[in-house]
């Protein structure tokens, strides 16, 4: 089946309202069907970084994963809610991502803080089997995305 839509059926939204037009009355009982879903597949190799991006230090000793952490530790608290916080990691940036989030034992663990995007290994342009690289085998995969 083609799930795919031609931008030429597309049409632009028409008359949108303001944010300060609106009334809107605040429901934090709606966090409790809330999914926050971060992507942090990306390593950063164009950069030259061997980990997640979101594990640049960005401020004193904190990273961007431990901001994004303290953000939704914060909204927790706030608004008395345990909103779910997931991340999309890839195979490359799983281990080092779990490892720097364990000191917030209260955003979950494991499969309750990520699920994985695929892994597609490479193949050889003569008969499509799959390519082996013995020096490094991390080369033998294509890269998340």
């Amino acid at each position: 089946a083609n799930v795919m839509i031609p931008e030429t059926a597309l049409d632009p939204v028409a008359g949108l309202p303001r944010l300060e037009e609106l009334t809107v009355q605040p429901d934090p009982s709606l966090l409790s069907k809330t999914v926050i879903l971060k992507l942090n597949g990306g390593l950063g190799t164009g950069m030259g970084l061997e980990k997640a991006k979101s594990l640049l230090p960005v401020t004193g000793d904190n990273t961007f994963l431990d901001l994004i952490a303290k953000q939704v530790a914060s909204m927790k608290g706030e608004f008395k809610s345990d909103v779910a916080f997931i991340l999309m990691n890839s195979f490359a940036t799983s281990a080092d991502t779990l490892e720097a989030l364990s000191k917030y034992p209260d955003l979950g663990t494991g499969s309750d803080l990520e699920f994985q995007q695929n892994k597609a290994p490479k193949v050889t342009a003569a008969d499509f089997s799959p390519a082996t690289w013995e020096k490094d085998p991390g080369h033998e995969w294509c890269p998340p995305g």
